[in-house]
């Protein structure tokens, strides 16, 4: 027996949208690709910068149990700090660590205001010669507040 013959033309007429799609998602992934390249070969960021930022502490410790409130709250402001920067090693000062703790383990506060500054590290042999440092910044209201660069003068 022979298997059934299908013509050439019946083939690209049943299969011709698959192969489409087909191609369009090899294209998509080859421009992934490409994106991910480009995102290596990014410019250098200058070295030492201030910014301010306002972190919403309250969506980030949300659905958290009570005692893990303000330890997660700590957690997420080094996390914030990383991505913002761009350095593993994240310093948070004092100021910002009593303000966050002032209202008991159960109760961070729903917004803090942070200056995020990348500093050169004093250490030699250091694993990245980079930190950033986290203080905090007292406002009256976080209203209209948006991201801004300080000079560190």
């Amino acid at each position: 027996e022979r298997p059934y013959y299908r013509p050439p033309l019946l083939d690209t007429i049943l299969f011709a949208p698959y192969q489409q799609r087909r191609n369009r998602r090899f294209n998509q992934s080859k421009k992934l690709l490409q994106l991910e390249k480009m995102a290596g070969e990014r410019k250098a960021k200058p070295d030492l910068v201030s910014r301010d930022y306002t972190i919403h502490l309250a969506k980030r410790v949300h659905k958290t149990t009570f005692k893990a409130k303000t330890p997660r709250a700590i957690k997420q402001i080094k996390k914030f700090a990383q991505d913002a920067m761009g350095t593993k090693d994240v310093r948070i000062g004092t100021d910002v660590n009593k303000y966050v703790w002032a209202q008991g383990v159960r109760n961070p506060p729903k917004r803090i205001r942070v200056r995020l500054s990348r500093k050169r590290n004093e250490d030699e042999d250091a694993e990245e010669k980079l930190y950033t440092l986290v203080q905090l910044v007292e406002v009256s209201t976080f209203k209209g507040l948006q991201t801004e660069n300080v000079d560190s003068a």
